[in-house]
């Protein structure tokens, strides 16, 4: 198999239309094919990255920032189809171990080192070297082998075992390319920063935590994958970051002109920035896996099934969601979100949650038959008390107040403790250690759900928060992990969604996430990224038109 700049060329001069996206030949009838034409641009953002370095990345709201200073190997086209990016074509033997890529000789790092095959390789064996990223080179890069340089432009990958979904890796911020200069001379090579440079139009100048975060345009740049709305530099010569978690700041900050973009628009607002000529709104679901409660199985209460299936019976998801964010919630019944609609079951809509009678029912049988002077379940002297312990960086959608949403429903209606706290990274670190939670909140904006699934549910994953372990499900998924035929992994992972949600309701998945960005009439060229849904990097941005 064998993908060629040429033929893929054609197939991606799209971007979104649906989305607002301008072509390439539009943007050239306008003048801009070449870019950079100059202004600046304030972006409000709702968190704040919690590195700059995209092989260490974790957080989908920080995807934006990651793809303006940083370029893939491999971009993803409107129908999920890989494009070259900085590798201009590929070739994967017949076995799916080998995969040959010619790169383009033309590209060049923020610190004026050349980008080529031994880029490349020192990337990939950064990211497989002890203790930098152990998720990563656990998961996504579990059957990476070796990295040989064949020539200057020409890269030779070996893997141990086929893998499906390592050109989606290739084509994510994790695979981000660093100079290696930079790898080996960082301050901190893990936090990243002005001093950890990539290929990308826009270089990192300047960062003040709990502030902003600021880019000047790359004046070299000149290779855009072929989807994006032009060619050439950027046409901003700049854009501020500002970090504003507070939503009503944010909207705020728009409607007074102190910034022309925000993400992470309020449910509370968005009528009102709807109604507003000069506002412009747009909505994107995010690919992977759904926001839900994970539970942990490895202690009381959740160890018994009774017990997690009541805690879903209890919640009117629909109630909850509405009252939160006010009909603007995509509502989840599966561990894969509907922005992943090729492996979404939807066979399993309306199957559970939303029943206290059946909850109460349960959680008597299940031993919890005594109430204590407060109204909450006791069982042999102890209160069913369940906590959450959420690290304040990841909280994003107002999901401190969803999740005071679902204790009031779960004390009303069956009478559990819900305690879900916001903490510090370190304290969440610790109590995940110690295995002191038995709720685990999360969410993964990965391109492939698949990618999502495993860190999250096999023996042994990074991210494995249940602690369940299941033979089967680990075999279905590195089966479905293995295979490129699509229409196989979507059977694969049907059966893993129906023994994760139906047979041991392991999780209660409560929205499919989303991006919703608000900007002023003055800028164009804001895009979704095709298929993880998040929002493009600034580079097809104008200000002033």
């Amino acid at each position: 198999m064998k993908v060629q700049l040429g033929v893929l060329a054609l197939a991606g001069t799209l971007t979104l239309a649906a989305c607002g996206a301008d072509t390439g030949a539009q943007n050239a009838a306008a003048g801009g094919e070449g870019g950079g034409e100059g202004g600046s641009l304030v972006w409000a953002v709702e968190t704040q990255p919690i590195t700059f370095n995209p092989q260490q990345w974790g957080q989908n709201k920080a995807r934006l920032l990651v793809h303006n200073q940083f370029d893939a190997l491999i971009a993803r086209g409107k129908d999920g189809e890989f494009l070259p990016w900085l590798a201009k074509s590929w070739e994967v033997s017949k076995d799916g171990l080998t995969y040959t890529f010619e790169l383009r000789e033309d590209v060049t790092f923020h610190d004026g080192e050349k980008f080529d095959a031994a880029s490349v390789k020192a990337n990939l064996d950064q990211l497989v070297s002890p203790g930098y990223n152990a998720a990563v080179a656990a998961i996504q890069l579990r059957d990476f082998s070796s990295a040989e340089v064949t020539g200057p432009y020409s890269l030779k990958v070996t893997l141990k075992a086929p893998d499906g979904l390592f050109l989606d890796f290739l084509a994510s911020p994790y695979a981000g390319q660093v100079s290696p200069k930079s790898l080996k001379n960082a301050k901190d090579l893990k936090a990243g920063g002005p001093d950890l440079v990539g290929t990308g139009p826009f270089i990192l100048d300047r960062f003040t935590p709990g502030q902003e975060a600021h880019y000047k345009r790359n004046p070299k740049y000149n290779w855009a994958p072929p989807n994006a709305g032009h060619q050439g530099p950027a046409h901003l010569a700049e854009i501020t970051y500002r970090f504003l978690p507070e939503a009503a700041v944010r909207v705020g900050a728009l409607t007074s002109g102190q910034v022309q973009v925000i993400e992470g628009v309020p449910a509370t607002e968005l009528g009102l920035l709807k109604s507003d000529p000069k506002v412009k709104v747009e909505t994107s679901l995010n690919s992977g896996s759904a926001f839900s409660y994970y539970f942990n199985v490895s202690h009381p209460p959740f160890d018994d099934k009774r017990v997690r299936e009541a805690f879903r019976d209890a919640v009117d998801v629909d109630t909850v969601l509405n009252s939160v964010y006010q009909g603007t919630a995509k509502r989840a019944w599966s561990v894969i979100g509907q922005g992943s609609p090729q492996f979404y079951d939807a066979s399993l809509e309306n199957t559970f949650g939303n029943n206290a009678q059946r909850a109460n029912k349960l959680l008597d049988e299940a031993g919890w038959d005594k109430r204590d002077a407060e109204g909450f379940r006791v069982k042999d002297g102890k209160r069913l008390t369940v906590r959450s312990v959420e690290s304040a960086p990841y909280v994003r959608d107002r999901r401190d107040i969803l999740a005071q949403a679902v204790q009031a429903a779960v004390k009303q209606s069956v009478g559990i403790d819900f305690q879900p706290k916001v903490v510090d990274q370190g304290t969440q670190l610790k109590a995940l250690q110690e295995d002191q939670y038995e709720v685990f909140q999360n969410s993964r904006g990965d391109t492939d759900a698949g990618a999502a699934l495993n860190l999250i549910l096999p023996k042994g994953a990074a991210i494995n928060r249940t602690h369940f372990e299941n033979a089967e499900l680990d075999k279905l998924l590195a089966d479905a992990s293995a295979s490129s035929d699509l229409t196989r992994r979507k059977e694969l992972y049907a059966k893993v969604q129906k023994i994760v949600v139906t047979d041991e309701a392991l999780l209660l998945p409560l929205y499919v996430p989303a991006d919703q960005v608000a900007y002023g009439a003055e800028v164009t060229g804001i895009t979704f990224e095709p298929v993880s849904g998040t929002p493009n990097s600034a580079y097809d941005i104008r200000t002033g038109t």
